[in-house]
């Protein structure tokens, strides 16, 4: 077998993999919510949400574009795969570290942390403003970084205070039993933006390895077959659960009620359509959805959120893009010397 078409095949199965532990790291941002609070029962909502991510996947290809043409420059051959197998080691590692901690951090930016740090670790360090696209990392991914976050806590926060405004004086057990069916809906939406999001990263890691393989063209559509590879992954891992990163999310940060539960996915699910669909950005579905539930419990009582666990989930974020990246640059160097 051509040495280029295995190792393209090779990338594959490991962004694939990637895609899997993506799914089951990330199930608890769509469902943790709505089990916590009881709208949903885990199998159904697990069921729920990888099914909704699935169909997710199939909505757009703007993330997609994003990740596979505009973090990095890797050149075409096996040097070129080599860099983007390590990168997919990196964020895997990264993945599977912060699940068994159960922490909810971003297997978004693990995959763009992995991306830069393979990068630069095949690049001369005279060439490190040529091999990532530093002017696509900076506005597609550390703008909305920042951004998703702060926009997800003040319009959840929001959607919390009209809440209770709207319903100030309704009978607070009917009031809950009305939002737990509400959040069926919040929750379908939650998944399906996560499906929109992460599924698309995946689709670009292998449409960036089919481009540097020599079987794509930088210009070429999306082949469907990558859709549906990306978009199964991700289903199959998030109904494999992240049971961990649930509990941290669903009762840890706060413990949530069927009008929080609500505004927190409504909240959320606003932000992630926004992002991909407006401007193609990956942002993180772990960071919109977290900061979304403190927004929300802000509003009760500053001391309803347990800053404490907030705080290291935060921690885990900035460390997220630089500990990828390390990995990635050790998994290149590795690679490089069996393969190359």
């Amino acid at each position: 077998m051509d040495l280029s078409l295995a190792l393209v095949i090779g990338v594959v199965v490991v962004a694939l993999i990637f895609d899997y532990t993506n799914g089951f790291h990330d199930a608890a941002n769509a469902i943790a919510t709505s089990v916590s609070t009881r709208a949903l029962t885990p199998r159904a909502a697990l069921f729920m949400a990888a099914a909704m991510n699935f169909i997710g996947a199939h909505l757009g290809t703007q993330v997609a574009s994003t990740v596979g043409k505009g973090i990095i420059d890797a050149p075409n051959g096996s040097h070129g795969l080599v860099i983007v197998a390590a990168a997919l080691i990196g964020a895997i590692t990264w993945n599977l570290i912060t699940w068994y901690f159960g922490l909810p951090s971003s297997s978004s930016h693990a995959l763009i942390g992995g991306l830069v740090g393979s990068a630069l670790a095949s690049a001369k360090i005279a060439d490190w403003g040529k091999a990532v696209h530093w002017d696509g990392v900076l506005e597609k991914v550390v703008i909305p970084m920042i951004l998703s976050p702060l926009v997800g806590f003040t319009l959840a926060a929001a959607i919390m205070i009209a809440i209770y405004w709207i319903f100030r004086n309704s009978q607070p057990g009917k009031t809950n039993r009305g939002f737990r069916y509400s959040q069926t809906v919040s929750a379908a939406a939650m998944a399906l933006g996560h499906g929109l999001q992460d599924a698309q990263k995946t689709m670009g890691v292998i449409f960036l390895s089919l481009t540097v393989g020599g079987f794509a063209s930088p210009d070429d559509p999306i082949p469907q077959w990558v859709i549906l590879a990306a978009a199964g992954a991700i289903s199959l891992g998030t109904y494999a659960g992240g049971w961990r990163i649930m509990r941290t999310l669903g009762r840890r940060i706060i413990a949530l009620d069927p009008p929080q539960g609500f505004a927190a996915e409504s909240a959320a699910a606003t932000v992630l359509y926004a992002a991909a669909i407006g401007f193609g950005a990956p942002i993180s579905t772990t960071h919109t959805i977290t900061s979304a539930i403190m927004g929300v419990g802000a509003t009760k009582r500053l001391s309803a959120v347990r800053w404490g666990v907030a705080g290291n989930i935060i921690t885990a974020w900035i460390l997220t893009i630089p500990a990828a990246a390390a990995v990635a640059a050790v998994s290149y160097f590795l690679l490089h010397a069996i393969v190359e």
